[in-house]
């Protein structure tokens, strides 16, 4: 009887090593699929974090040609007008006026405002999910008008996680 007991006690030792396994690579999947899909929340919540600051800027373009056209004698706005300065207050992550040429050495997940395009650019978190047709790491908005409207049109065709930017 003592044979059959230790037999059953060495059976029951060899599954718990395996019953740990099993738990821990389910553990691991676990986790994979929680970061998977916290970066895919993340990433739409970038998206949507651009096209609300994208469209906040167009209403402060239309808000301030408005403003302009009531207001008696005042000039048109000249195309090259900063338009994080229409608004109330600039996003936290607006770090201010930079040439396109110094954009190179700026942090990522920031919005700046280059006077020389005139353009207002955004680099996104993740280079490598920004589909580009050309090698920028910025997004780029111009700021194009005329008789005194100034609009932001995308420079070019910007997908950030498959999402058009526009």
């Amino acid at each position: 009887m003592a044979v059959g007991a230790g037999g059953a006690q060495q059976n029951l030792n060899w599954r718990r090593p395996v019953e740990w396994l099993a738990m821990a690579l389910l553990l691991l999947v676990l986790i994979g699929t929680f970061v998977h899909y916290s970066r895919f929340v993340q990433s739409q919540a970038e998206v949507a974090a651009i096209k609300s600051t994208v469209g906040a800027l167009r209403t402060a373009l239309v808000v301030e040609h408005l403003r302009r056209q009531v207001a008696v004698g005042s000039e048109p706005q000249s195309s090259g007008a900063n338009p994080f300065k229409l608004l109330g207050k600039a996003p936290t992550n607006y770090i201010g006026e930079l040439r396109r040429a110094q954009t190179d050495a700026t942090l990522q997940g920031v919005w700046v405002y280059a006077p020389d395009c005139p353009c207002v650019g955004y680099r996104p978190r993740d280079d490598q999910a920004l589909d580009s047709p050309v090698a920028d790491p910025f997004i780029w908005f111009e700021v194009v008008g005329g008789n005194g409207l100034l609009q932001l049109k995308a420079r070019e065709v910007y997908r950030l996680n498959d999402e058009l930017i526009d």
